[in-house]
């Protein structure tokens, strides 16, 4: 059985974040763009981390499973930093 005390601390965790997100976008002025665009990438990346580390279990899956989900991640990474670089 998971532990529902865990799950319930991540969750809140989640939701923290998540409004952390939402305060940096609407209280940030507009002089201060790339510190919240870091700040959002950021919490996102470590929301991204929590969500697959513990409810997709792959905390407990075998370590070349773990690095193909990275790898995709990676993946992911250079084809948008290739298309941002592309449209400026």
């Amino acid at each position: 059985m998971a532990n529902i005390k865990l799950y319930t601390i991540i969750f809140v965790a989640l939701g923290a974040i998540s409004t952390t997100q939402f305060v940096v976008e609407s209280v940030l002025p507009e002089g201060l763009y790339w510190f919240g665009l870091v700040a959002i990438l950021a919490l996102s990346t470590m929301k991204a981390f929590a969500v697959a580390g513990w409810y997709m279990h792959l905390r407990e899956e075998p370590r070349s499973i773990t690095y193909l989900a990275m790898a995709g991640v990676f993946c992911v990474l250079a084809l948008t930093a290739g298309a941002g670089y592309s449209v400026v």
